[in-house]
């Protein structure tokens, strides 16, 4: 996993106390578009998505990550699970 991928986990855990944090860089997969930035995909399960529309999970999901969307990500895919989901 990226250093990027690792800063993303650990980050997901720590604020929403992740069970199950899986990241992609699909990046390569939009190269030649003019982005700069990578494009990555996250699929998080938590409890603390309890109770939440997917779009606040988003949010959550987003507030967690607010620096490096600032930065080193240019585009997120996000799925927010609940456990046995």
């Amino acid at each position: 996993m990226s250093v990027l991928g690792q800063s993303i986990e650990r980050k997901l855990i720590a604020a929403l106390g992740a069970t199950s944090v899986t990241v992609t860089d699909d990046s390569a997969d939009h190269a030649g578009h003019g982005a700069s930035g990578a494009h990555v995909s996250v699929v998080v399960v938590a409890e603390a998505f309890r109770g939440k529309s997917p779009v606040a999970r988003h949010r959550m999901v987003y507030a967690a990550l607010a620096q490096e969307m600032t930065g080193p990500i240019h585009a997120l895919a996000i799925t927010a699970k609940l456990p046995g989901e």
